[in-house]
């Protein structure tokens, strides 16, 4: 007599496979203990227009909706809105991580704290410092949600986890996609990923919002044309 495996047994399989294997092994497994369990996967991946307009104005709309502040921009016009944004907020300070294209903070006068493998800012400096620029890996538009994974420009985890104001530069549209299933292949599994949807916020019992507790209070989104 043979029996289904239970949920438990599909689940516990799934991660033994993640575990034992690397990125590309897995997914392979991932596909053939999927079809070997009966489950097709033959869901949508999106379920957004394939049209980048349509999918910069849904990441637009979902970014806003947590409560992100977004701007638009040109690439001749970011390092203007880079300073009004940093002068706005009253930043003294800005933390910079490695790779971060120059020109962005050409026409910012705020004291610039540079963060590198080599040379890491120590963390009561960082805490004292009011700000961090960073680009990021990419964003997904049906969920508003930001990812980084610490490449170039965006530096390690802490460094956008301390500063009060995150100001984080979006291209469009090579970096923008419409969903997580579209995001996922474009990620390495082998990196740290942090995934940002809007200004760091918690609730209390009574459902009282408080943003800032455990990341930055204000976060301000720049989606670059680049083309």
């Amino acid at each position: 007599m043979t029996t289904e495996p239970d949920s438990r047994e599909r689940i516990l399989a799934r991660v033994r496979s993640a575990l034992s294997h690397n990125a590309d092994a897995h997914n392979a497994d991932a596909h053939n203990a999927s079809a070997s369990a009966g489950i097709e996967c033959d869901y949508l991946t999106s379920h957004t227009a394939d049209e980048p307009a349509t999918v910069l104005d849904l990441l637009h709309e979902n970014l806003v909706d947590y409560r992100a502040v977004v701007r638009r921009c040109a690439a001749t016009e970011l390092p203007g809105v880079i300073g009004e944004l940093l002068g706005r907020h009253g930043a003294r300070s800005v933390a910079v991580p490695e790779g971060l294209p120059a020109p962005w903070l050409s026409m910012t006068h705020v004291e610039q704290h540079h963060d590198s493998v080599g040379c890491r800012l120590p963390p009561k400096q960082l805490d004292a410092i009011d700000a961090v620029i960073t680009g990021c890996a990419l964003a997904i538009a049906e969920t508003g949600t930001i990812v980084l994974d610490t490449g170039p420009g965006q530096g390690r985890r802490a460094l956008t986890l301390v500063p009060d104001l995150h100001i984080c530069v979006v291209r469009a549209p090579d970096q923008v996609v419409a969903s997580v299933p579209q995001a996922m292949p474009r990620l390495d599994p082998a990196r740290p990923l942090t995934w940002i949807s809007g200004p760091s916020a918690t609730s209390d019992i009574e459902l009282d919002r408080v943003e800032g507790v455990h990341g930055p209070r204000r976060l301000e989104v720049v989606l670059l044309s680049v083309s």
